[in-house]
């Protein structure tokens, strides 16, 4: 398996923010999670991670946006389907508790707006589980 330095990783800043990723591959379907999220991609835990170069098609279960009336209602979740690229994995023999088994994966986009669209999207998200003060210095680079 592939391993990275952290600095060769990473496109962006990330949120630890775990949603639902599903995506099939050579027929099977698999469900796994995401341990971060950046505007330009994802960490998705798994003990069967794809090969590095593997693009393929996954949908991200978010959170619907919280009705301001009803704040403490429980909400649905909205479907993002998205195609990404992985770019680097850790086996289950390399993961520690900082860094578990999985993969990451580069969104990647066929039209400008379908980035731009998610780019907000992973803002709002990272805006509602940071709050505005550290989403701010993350969306920044600061």
């Amino acid at each position: 398996m592939v391993e990275a330095k952290d600095d060769e990783r990473r496109d962006g800043d990330r949120a630890p923010i775990t949603l639902r990723v599903d995506y099939k591959r050579l027929n099977t379907f698999f469900a796994d999670y995401t341990k971060n999220i950046s505007k330009g991609g994802t960490f998705i835990r798994t003990g069967r991670p794809l090969e590095v170069g593997t693009e393929f098609m996954f949908v991200l279960s978010l959170p619907a946006p919280k009705a301001e009336s009803q704040p403490d209602e429980p909400r649905d979740t909205v479907q993002l389907e998205l195609k990404g690229v992985v770019k680097w994995v850790v086996s289950e023999s390399a993961a520690t508790e900082e860094a578990p088994a999985g993969m990451g994966i580069q969104f990647v986009f066929e039209q400008d707006d379908k980035r731009l669209a998610v780019e907000a999207v992973v803002s709002k998200m990272m805006h509602d589980a940071l709050g505005p003060h550290l989403a701010g210095k993350l969306l920044r680079g600061a």
